[in-house]
């Protein structure tokens, strides 16, 4: 598994860009005997359904593009004082390669009293149509999921929770006139009730683990020149929904607050969670595990809905999308190890 996390790491796998690496890890699984289907850059291993519940593992294989600092190539995997250095080592390369450890072992179980399916998707870094949104649509509609475990860096806890996203685009309306003269309507003055609203707004009934709505303005964009009065000022607000709401439910909310055209991006980006009780957690606060809502997003808003989801994996997500991002040799041998008696002590449990 390092020896295939090293080749995945030197090879180019930005998102929407991922076929190489899509048929590194198709050839893999044929190698070991499993069957593979492509859909696009997904690649899927599901073997023919037999009556019992389908439990998904699941984790990507594109990668953010590198950003500056790198002090080495970050296609060249590089490891030093136990350290594998490298693009998509932490996020989400550690995690891909425990879970296709995993699966390959399971698989080999024909007792167990779930059937494992093995998901590698593609574009999650821009949670686009053509990743878990497209196995979601073209596979597990027709072949629905008992339970999906989504491999992400959290240093081996279970994220029970994790919110959805809601990104608006708002647009305020002025009108034009010279500055010196003060005339015109100032659109960038008329937004400033609206963005003050978001930054002070509290929604209520905060219940559950994935805890409050958060709203924060993130991008502004306003005027032509240093002596027009703006007439159009737009910005862009990024919107965190816990279970306890729905998008539609805030999105009103929303509307009924602020003074500006408020439309969402999309609202398919929904919040996930498993219950505290599912057989899964129990196993893993049984072997010492935590339990924690996650404040990042993953392939889990793109699962089909009702499923119950946990994400876990080795590594750090403080460590994702940073210059040297790394991964310790250790952290992904324990992952592997771990999360296999993870599954093994569930499996007994249900039997």
């Amino acid at each position: 598994m390092i020896e295939l996390l090293q080749r995945l790491i030197a090879t180019r796998s930005f998102s929407r860009e991922e076929n190489v690496t899509a048929d590194i890890l198709e050839d893999h699984l044929r190698g070991c005997g499993r069957p593979v289907q492509r859909f696009g850059n997904n690649v899927l291993s599901l073997p023919e359904p037999d009556g019992r519940p389908i439990w998904l593992l699941n984790s990507h294989h594109d990668t953010v593009r590198p950003g500056g600092g790198w002090s080495h190539d970050p296609l060249v995997p590089t490891i030093v004082d136990g350290r594998l250095y490298g693009l998509g080592s932490n996020d989400a390369g550690g995690a891909l390669v425990m879970m296709l450890a995993a699966y390959l072992h399971m698989s080999e179980k024909s007792d167990t009293p779930v059937q494992f399916a093995f998901a590698a998707t593609a574009e999650e870094e821009v949670s686009g149509d053509g990743g878990m949104a497209l196995l979601a649509r073209e596979v597990f509609d027709k072949y629905p999921l008992a339970c999906a475990l989504v491999g992400e860096p959290t240093q081996m806890q279970m994220a029970v929770a994790e919110r959805g996203l809601m990104v608006l685009d708002c647009t305020w309306h002025g009108r034009t006139g010279h500055a010196a003269r003060k005339e015109g309507i100032n659109a960038i003055y008329a937004a400033l009730a609206d963005i003050e609203w978001f930054r002070t707004f509290e929604f209520t009934d905060i219940t559950g683990d994935l805890g409050e709505v958060s709203m924060t303005v993130t991008q502004i964009n306003a005027g032509t020149q240093h002596n027009v009065v703006p007439d159009v000022c737009t910005a862009v607000v990024d919107v965190r929904v816990p279970g306890s709401h729905t998008h539609e439910d805030v999105l009103a909310v929303i509307r009924a607050h602020v003074s500006c055209d408020c439309q969402p991006r999309s609202m398919r980006l929904r919040s996930s969670s498993i219950a505290m009780d599912h057989p899964l957690v129990q196993s893993g606060l049984a072997l010492g595990m935590k339990a924690y809502a996650s404040p990042t997003m993953s392939d889990q808003a793109l699962l089909p809905s009702g499923v119950p989801s946990l994400k876990i994996g080795p590594g750090n997500s403080a460590r994702s999308h940073t210059p040297d991002e790394w991964i310790g040799i250790d952290e992904v041998e324990s992952g592997i190890a771990t999360f296999i008696h993870l599954l093994e002590t569930t499996m007994r449990s249900l039997q």
